[in-house]
């Protein structure tokens, strides 16, 4: 009993450590520090490191299960390998050259330090209590969280290659997790290597959800997680059900760095022509934008982004990036569903042919995904023949032949579904364009999604109730199943409160500057609400304050004015009775 109680407070210890430690490693990669400032952090990290490597010796010394070879041991295994290299390798050069010394093989230290915080603290039970914090609450302040340290981050000295207002820099950090894209400064020429990197994990984590990282982690170093978090999880993401909460988890993460992994091979092997671009140049050009581009961020390391004179004629690469796009805005549910669908057709398939049977599984393919798969199919092809009639001969007359203008004009049709990349002058839309894309942009990509936008399930729901009613019908039906009447609320709920937070922006906009055009107001606060990214070359005009609001605006657009309806707004008890029913005159 003693030695659980001196394990766990020298756990403790460490988890209270390795997260100081993070905080100085980061600082330490943002300042230019003395050399002896650095060798002293040098010590800190070791001392870390060297703590995190007994406890995970402790685990299984003094452990009195027998050990198993599972995912876990095969990773302290090989951390600790790696772990005492690293100790033994520094504190020789320690004993050698002193604290005057240079300061060699510091990422390295600095990664240790982050994994040894990361293990330590998920062999905590991770648990989220609704007596401290109700879901949406909880949601709303991760998100926050990060947009708040982001900010800070890319305002230190060596994330930028000039000093960064905190407005600038609190404007990029909620465009970047948030998923949107604008920027205020350019994202190539005002941020080094280091601050990309910055940016680009903030997309990941934006894209995903922090909460995603932590559940899995807790999941995969204690094989669980509690009912409560299970039940927190399900409620801010609308799944049906605790069972599959977890497996869920695991299946977006999987897909995720699967999808992004493909589309970094594939955009590499793309533009392997780019002058004045060398090997690591190329590498972290394909690995950045094939996050930003799966997490629908919009963001580039480049000034004119896939405008690039390099790039506006590369097709196969505009496919490679549409594509990506496209499959992280269906919604990762959706992606699971279809996968596993795909799968099961594969294997009657294979039966058939070899004569065997195999069973029939109804419904694998639910009606979310047959829903939003239809509307995203029907948007795709109405932006489509949108772009292609009202630009054919405007910013698609550069491309001389009908595949270019094919290609970028399916680029065009799709980036609106919030991805926020463009392969064409903006500014340089006909008005009808215009006016297309902003309807795209507002109901955006699919739910449970790295997309935002009012979503194309509250499209559909909303024009199917529309629909029905225009038939003198009840109910609103749909491929043999009903609609819950709560899916129909929710739906005219998220697209009345998305007017009104767009609405409320572009006046606060136009008050403060007036000189501004109203249709390039309202098409940013749009494109900001629903993450887009997309602006008509007004970002840079926007004054603190406006910045300020379409920061706001960016944020709630990320969670959802209807989530923060919730965070604040009390749940009331259900009561068991009914008022006299009556109907209202509303036409």
């Amino acid at each position: 009993m003693n030695a659980a109680k001196h394990y766990r407070l020298l756990n403790n210890i460490t988890i209270t450590i390795s997260f100081i430690g993070v905080a100085v490693a980061l600082l330490d990669s943002g300042f230019t520090l003395p050399t002896w400032l650095q060798q002293v952090f040098h010590i800190f990290y070791l001392a870390i490191i060297f703590l995190g490597f007994v406890l995970t010796a402790g685990r299984y010394l003094y452990t009195k299960k027998p050990l198993t070879l599972n995912k876990v041991a095969v990773f302290d295994f090989f951390t600790s390998i790696a772990i005492v290299i690293l100790l033994v390798a520094h504190f020789t050069d320690l004993v050698r050259l002193g604290l005057s010394g240079p300061v060699d093989g510091f990422v390295a230290i600095k990664i240790a330090v982050f994994v040894t915080f990361i293990r330590e603290i998920s062999d905590h039970d991770f648990n989220l209590k609704r007596t401290f914090l109700n879901p949406a609450q909880f949601f709303i302040l991760s998100f926050l969280s990060v947009v708040l340290v982001g900010a800070l981050l890319l305002m230190m000295p060596n994330a930028t290659t000039q000093p960064l207002s905190f407005v600038d820099a609190l404007f990029t950090a909620t465009s970047a997790v948030c998923v949107t894209g604008l920027i205020v400064v350019d994202t190539a020429t005002y941020f080094t290597t280091f601050g990309q990197v910055i940016i680009m994990g903030l997309i990941q984590i934006g894209g995903l959800g922090i909460l995603t990282f932590v559940t899995y982690f807790s999941y995969f170093f204690k094989g669980g997680v509690s009912y409560e978090t299970q039940a927190s999880i399900s409620e801010m993401s609308y799944m049906r059900g605790m069972g599959n909460v977890v497996s869920t988890l695991k299946s977006i993460l999987y897909v995720t760095f699967a999808v992004e992994a493909v589309a970094a091979a594939l955009i590499y092997i793309s533009i392997y022509d780019i002058p004045d671009m060398d090997l690591s140049e190329q590498l972290f050009f394909s690995v950045f934008h094939a996050i930003s581009a799966f997490c629908n961020a919009g963001f580039s390391t480049l000034s004119a982004g896939l405008y690039d004179d390099s790039l506006r004629f590369n097709y196969p690469l505009q496919l490679i990036i549409a594509t990506t796009f496209i499959f992280g805005g269906m919604g990762f549910t959706i992606v699971v569903n279809v996968l596993r669908y795909l799968r099961y057709l594969g294997e009657r398939l294979i039966s058939r042919r070899s004569d065997q049977r195999c069973a029939y599984q109804p419904w694998l393919l639910n009606i979310n995904s047959r829903i939003t798969l239809i509307t995203t199919g029907v948007l795709l092809l109405i932006g489509l023949i949108g772009v292609m009639m009202f630009e054919y001969n405007n910013v698609l007359a550069d491309h001389t032949s009908f595949f270019g203008k094919l290609v970028t004009g399916f680029f065009t049709a799709a980036t609106p579904r919030t991805a926020g990349f463009n392969t064409i002058d903006m500014g340089d839309l006909a008005f009808p364009t215009i006016m297309l894309t902003i309807f795209l942009m507002w109901i955006g990509a699919s739910p449970n999604s790295t997309g935002g936008g009012i979503k194309t399930s509250t499209f559909a729901i909303a024009l199917l109730n529309t629909l029905s009613l225009a038939r003198g019908q009840t109910k609103v039906e749909v491929f043999k199943r009903q609609i819950a009447e709560i899916s129909i609320r929710r739906a005219f709920s998220i697209m009345w409160l998305s007017l009104l937070v767009i609405g409320t922006g572009v006046t606060l906009i136009s008050y403060d500057q007036p000189e501004l055009d109203l249709i390039k107001v309202v098409f940013e606060c749009f494109s900001a609400y629903s993450t887009v990214g997309l602006s008509l070359n007004l970002t840079a005009e926007l004054s603190d304050f406006s910045k300020m609001v379409v920061s706001v605006i960016m944020f709630v657009g990320r969670v959802s004015m209807l989530t923060i309806f919730i965070a604040l707004l009390k749940n009331s008890r259900q009561r068991n009775y009914r008022y006299p029913t009556e109907e209202i005159t509303i036409n």
